[in-house]
C-alpha cells in the first residue's frame, strides 16, 4: 500500500456508498460528518505528551486485558473505532492487519483495537475481518470519554440509522448513543502518548506509514 493508500481506498468506498445509497440517507450522514468536523475542539482531545490511565477491558472472548500488561512487553498502538457496522472501520482494520501488524510485531509493539461494542460485537468483527490482533470492548465509552474523543450522533443521524436497522444503543449494550472519533494512539512503555491522531471525519483515518514512523521513534 502506498503512503496515501488507505485514504485513497476510503475515498473510493465513500464514492461507492454515495452511488448505492438513497440520496437522503447519504446526505444525512454527509451532513453529520461536516458537523463533527466543524464542531470539534481539538484542544479537548488526547494529545502527545499526555498519559493514558491504566485500564482493563474485555477482549472478544470476554477475557480481561490490562493495559499495564501490554505495555510491559513494549509500545502499544491503540486504534479506537466506531463498530463493526461501520464500513470505514472495517476497511481500516483490515488494512492495519495487512499493512501494519507484521512490522509492529517485528518491532515488538502490540496492536489493539477498541470500540464501544459488547464483546459479542467485538468477536463478530474479529472473525469477519479475520483479525489476529487484540480487539477490546469499551462498553460505556469510559476509556474513550476520558480521552476526550467521544461524541453523540445527531437526532437525524439516529433516526436514519435506526431506519436502516442499526440501533447503536442496543449494539453498544447501554441504550446510549455515544461513539468515539476514530483515533490512533501510540503509547510508550510508561503509558505516555507519543503520537495521537483523532479524526472527527470518520471517513478518513491514520495512514499505516504515519503509525510506523511514530512507533519506530519509541522502540
Amino acid at each position: 500500500m502506498s503512503a496515501d493508500g488507505l485514504n485513497v481506498q476510503l475515498d473510493e468506498l465513500k464514492a461507492q456508498i454515495k452511488t448505492n445509497a438513497p440520496a437522503e440517507v447519504f446526505d444525512t450522514f454527509a451532513e453529520e460528518q461536516r458537523t463533527l468536523v466543524s464542531s470539534a475542539d481539538p484542544s479537548g482531545f488526547v494529545q502527545a505528551g499526555d498519559r493514558v490511565e491504566p485500564f482493563t477491558l474485555p477482549d472478544a472472548d470476554g477475557t480481561p486485558v490490562e493495559l499495564s500488561r501490554l505495555l510491559a512487553a513494549g509500545p502499544v498502538v491503540i486504534v479506537f473505532y466506531r463498530g463493526g457496522w461501520c464500513p470505514y472501520c472495517n476497511l481500516t482494520l483490515r488494512a492495519y492487519q495487512r499493512e501494519l501488524l507484521p512490522e509492529l510485531e517485528r518491532l515488538g509493539a502490540a496492536l489493539v483495537a477498541i470500540s464501544p461494542q459488547t464483546p459479542d460485537g467485538s468477536l463478530s468483527v474479529k472473525e469477519t475481518a479475520e483479525l489476529t490482533f487484540t480487539v477490546l470492548s469499551d462498553v460505556g465509552n469510559k476509556v474513550a470519554r476520558a480521552l476526550g474523543i467521544t461524541h453523540r450522533p445527531s437526532a437525524e443521524t439516529r433516526a436514519t440509522s435506526q431506519a436502516l436497522g442499526n440501533d447503536l444503543g442496543e449494539v453498544n449494550g447501554t441504550g446510549e448513543w455515544e461513539l468515539p472519533h476514530p483515533t490512533v494512539l501510540v503509547l510508550d512503555r510508561d503509558g505516555s502518548v507519543a503520537f495521537a491522531d483523532v479524526h472527527p471525519d470518520y471517513t478518513s483515518r491514520t495512514e499505516p506509514a504515519a503509525i510506523l514512523t511514530a512507533v519506530r521513534a519509541v522502540v
